[in-house]
């Protein structure tokens, strides 16, 4: 009998699930996160992220995520039983159990920060994090109607808010401003992040994942974009560009200082700091451990371009005549930019159970 109990209590400690439940989830963010808030009101001509085969994996067609399929806020929803967060922006939707305020282009930063550095240009939507906190803020009163029901609506919630800050620094990088220039303005960015989360926790939020940014210099974009004969400028071990994962470093060192600090200020609150640079750090190093067996550093989906990273301005992933790899699950990297839906799984994984957030989702 003490035996069988004791396998008992073993099995259960192996394949018990955890009882921890949410009654909605909210995402903030950009590319990494947006479901189909830069689409709502019509598909620009020029958005080749709205064609087939983005969507191909998981919905057979273009949602307006930046990927194959489902990006980790869909994973996040689906473990909990919620549905995948709809665009915020879309009439008609139930935004009951969590709506998703992330849309392709967006900046940590406002407008008159690069108006000031004559990078305007290079900011091509309205959806900055302030943005986005002003759509929940309008949304908010058909959520809930007192202050007591909104703090425990929203206390019952998971709160995304990120990734912030890749947009920011491409604004400058994609000018041509010296790495030294873009790195100065790391500290603003880190400071608008924070006080959209204290406003967040204002609003009555408890639970609240901020994502880090990616190591940009291993992706398709940048290592096309910056190809150099000088073989210093890359990590012998990964064919990364060190400069630019220098810059992801940077901003993530930050990031989780102030989280930290934030932590300390409210300590009723659960910050959990949501990792992007290790785990795709990792698909790099031990690709097989990952299930990843396709060009590492190379474009599930895009035309050929300067040196061997499937990439190419003037042939896109979305554009005519260009072609998805038939096993996109194998690849890290989607369309040179984004990640593929088997990437964004595996780290969704990390962030709920660990170890890529600290400290994980679920207690």
């Amino acid at each position: 009998m003490k035996h069988s109990l004791f396998v008992l209590l073993i099995f259960s400690c192996f394949y018990s699930t955890s009882s921890q439940q949410y009654h909605a989830i909210f995402s903030f963010g950009d590319s990494l996160s947006d479901a189909g808030n830069l689409i709502v009101n019509g598909i620009p001509p020029t958005l080749t992220t709205a064609r087939s085969p983005y969507g191909m994996t998981f919905f057979g067609r273009p949602t307006g995520r930046c990927s194959d399929g489902r990006l980790i806020v869909d994973f996040l929803a689906q473990h909990f039983g919620l549905p995948l967060p709809p665009p915020s922006q879309a009439r008609g939707s139930n935004f009951y159990r969590g709506a998703n305020f992330a849309i392709t282009g967006a900046t940590a930063l406002d407008s008159p920060f690069f108006k000031a550095r004559g990078l305007l240009d290079r900011i091509w939507n309205t959806g900055s994090l302030d943005t986005q906190l002003q759509w929940f803020e309008s949304l908010k009163p058909s959520l809930c109607s007192t202050q007591q029901a909104c703090k425990d609506y929203f206390g019952k919630s998971l709160f995304v808010v990120g990734e912030f800050g890749g947009n920011d620094y491409n604004a400058g990088l994609f000018s041509g401003r010296r790495m030294s220039e873009v790195r100065t303005y790391v500290s603003q960015v880190i400071s608008s992040i924070s006080s959209g989360i204290e406003r967040l926790i204002n609003h009555g939020a408890v639970d609240l994942v901020v994502p880090g940014v990616l190591p940009i210099g291993c992706f398709p974009l940048y290592l096309t974009l910056y190809n150099s004969s000088n073989k210093a400028e890359y990590n012998p071990r990964t064919g990364c560009l060190r400069r630019f994962n220098l810059l992801s470093f940077y901003h993530n060192t930050l990031l989780r200082q102030e989280l930290e600090r934030l932590q300390s200020k409210h300590p009723w609150t659960r910050i959990m700091y949501g990792d992007y640079y290790t785990p795709t750090m990792q698909f790099v190093l031990t690709p097989r451990r990952y299930g990843f067996s396709g060009g590492i550093l190379k474009a599930c989906c895009g035309g050929e371009g300067q040196g061997s990273y499937n990439f190419n301005l003037k042939a896109k992933c979305g554009e005519e005549g260009v072609m998805a790899c038939s096993n996109p699950s194998s690849y890290v990297s989607w369309d040179g930019i984004h990640l593929t839906e088997a990437a964004y799984n595996s780290i969704a994984n990390g962030w709920l159970r660990g170890p890529y957030a600290d400290p994980p989702i679920l207690r």
